[in-house]
C-alpha cells in the first residue's frame, strides 16, 4: 500500500460537537485531480468481547480488536464492526436501508456506505465558495476531514453507539481485555490522561483501517490490468459501456492514478443525483426527540458541512468496488439491486421516479437518459462484478 497522509490528532471536546444525530458510518491517501465483521460476541457478564488474541503486537491488530469490541457502546452490544461487517463489505449485514443503534428501535436517516478504501479518501477540501467543488473527507458528506476525526462520530452518536463521551470509552477499554495491549503500545501511563487515552483508541482503529483488510485489490478487474487473466466478452463490453455511454467513469475512475495506485472507482467529489426520498427509511418514524420532523425531515447533504445552499443536497461518490455484494444502495438505500441502480442513471428523466428530495441542485447534464439497452445494462453488471475482491482464477482443465 502507498504511504498515506499522517493523521491529525485533535481535541476530543471538539470533536464531541461535532456529532450529528442519525448517521451510522464508522470509519472511511492521494488526492483526488478531478471532480465532475460482525459486533463479535459478548460476554452476558462483563458486556465485553471475550479474551483477546494470544499476542497483540502491532497497533494495527489492536485496532481491529478494537474495531469488534461490543463493549464500546451504551449500552454494551454494538461495535464499529455492527454496522461495517467484513463479511458483506464492511457495510451493515442487517437488513433494512438505514442502521439501527444500540437502543432498538432508533435509527439513523443514512445507509451504512462500505468504508473499504476510504484510507484514500483525501482530507476534506471545501468548496471555497464555489457550489459542488468540495472533495474528500469522510462520511457521505465530507463532515470528518480524516479517519481519525471520523472515529468519535459514531461512537458518541445517541443513535449508534451511543455513548455520552469519550471519556466513557477509556473508561469501557481500561476495563477490558484490550487495556494492557493499549499500555504496551502507547506508554504504561497512557489511562493517566482520558484525552490522550481516546486518541489512542482512534489511532489504532484508524491503523486498521490502512491495512490490506480494508483495501485488498484483489478483484478480476486487478487480474485484468495486471495481464493474467482475460475478461469475458460481456465483461468487455460492459467496460466499454462504463467508460463511454454510460458515462460512469467520468466519477467512478477505472483507471490507474498517476501514482500506481489501483483505480479506485471514485474521484471522491460530491453529486446530487437526484433521487426521490426513500418512504422506507425508518429514521421519519423514530421519537421526536431525534427526529422533530418525521417524515418531512430532508437530508441536505454537502450543505451540513460547508453551509453552501448551492452543496444541498449533494452527496459523496462511493467506490464501486465490491459494489456487487453490498446493496442497499445511494445515501438512503432506496434501490436495492444494481439493476434498479443503472435503470435510474439510464431513464430518470423519462418519468417512472417520484421527485428528487432536493431538486434545487440536481444534476441534468450527467445522467437520466442514457439510452442503455437491456443488453448494455447486462453487460455493465457483468463488468461490476469483476470488482468484487477475493478473485482466484479457474484452473485450467488438463487433459
Amino acid at each position: 500500500m502507498p504511504n498515506f497522509a499522517s493523521r491529525r490528532k485533535i481535541s476530543t471536546v471538539k470533536l464531541e460537537k461535532w456529532v450529528v444525530a442519525g448517521i451510522c458510518v464508522s470509519g472511511i491517501a492521494a488526492a483526488i485531480s478531478s471532480c465532475g465483521g460482525g459486533g463479535g460476541s459478548v460476554s452476558s457478564t462483563t458486556g465485553t468481547t471475550g479474551s483477546p488474541p494470544p499476542a497483540i503486537t502491532t497497533k494495527a491488530q489492536l485496532g481491529k480488536a478494537l474495531f469488534s469490541d461490543t463493549s464500546l457502546s451504551t449500552p454494551a452490544g454494538q461495535s464499529c464492526g455492527t454496522c461495517h461487517s467484513e463479511t458483506k463489505d464492511f457495510t451493515d449485514p442487517r437488513p433494512g436501508p438505514t442502521s439501527e443503534g444500540v437502543i432498538p428501535g432508533l435509527f439513523g436517516f443514512r445507509h451504512s456506505p462500505s468504508i473499504r478504501y476510504m484510507a484514500y479518501s483525501p482530507t476534506f477540501v471545501g468548496d471555497g465558495g464555489q457550489a459542488g467543488s468540495a472533495i474528500g473527507g469522510q462520511f457521505w458528506d465530507g463532515r470528518a476531514p480524516t479517519l481519525t476525526a471520523q472515529i468519535p462520530v459514531p461512537i458518541l452518536n445517541p443513535t449508534e453507539m451511543n455513548n455520552a463521551s469519550t471519556a466513557a470509552v477509556v473508561a469501557a477499554v481500561q476495563a477490558g481485555p484490550y487495556a494492557k495491549p493499549l499500555e504496551n503500545l502507547y506508554g504504561a501511563s497512557i489511562f493517566s490522561n482520558p484525552t490522550s487515552a481516546f486518541n489512542a483508541i482512534d489511532d489504532a482503529i484508524v491503523q486498521f483501517e490502512h491495512t490490506s483488510e480494508f483495501s485488498p485489490f484483489t478483484s478480476k478487474y486487478d487480474a485484468f490490468l495486471a495481464g493474467t487473466v482475460q475478461l469475458t466478452a460481456s465483461e468487455t463490453r460492459g467496460l466499454a459501456v462504463f467508460n463511454g455511454q454510460g458515462g460512469c467513469a467520468g466519477c467512478h475512475t477505472s483507471s490507474p492514478s498517476l501514482d500506481g495506485t489501483p483505480p479506485l472507482f471514485t474521484n471522491f467529489c460530491y453529486a446530487n443525483l437526484g433521487l426521490p426520498k426513500n418512504p422506507n427509511n425508518p429514521y421519519y418514524t423514530i421519537p421526536a426527540k431525534y427526529n422533530p420532523l418525521g417524515a418531512n425531515f430532508v437530508d441536505i447533504g454537502l450543505q451540513t458541512t460547508t453551509g453552501n445552499p448551492g452543496d444541498r443536497g449533494m452527496f459523496m461518490t462511493q467506490s464501486l468496488r465490491n459494489v456487487a455484494v453490498r446493496g442497499p444502495y445511494f445515501h438512503n438505500g432506496i434501490f436495492t439491486t444494481l439493476q434498479q441502480v443503472i435503470n435510474f442513471y439510464n431513464t430518470r428523466d423519462l418519468g417512472g421516479f417520484p421527485t428528487p428530495e432536493v431538486p434545487q441542485t440536481e444534476d441534468l447534464t450527467e445522467l437520466g437518459n442514457l439510452g442503455l439497452t437491456q443488453q448494455n445494462i447486462s453487460d455493465v453488471i457483468a463488468f461490476l462484478n469483476t470488482l468484487t475482491d477475493g478473485y482466484t482464477p479457474t484452473p485450467a482443465i488438463r487433459y
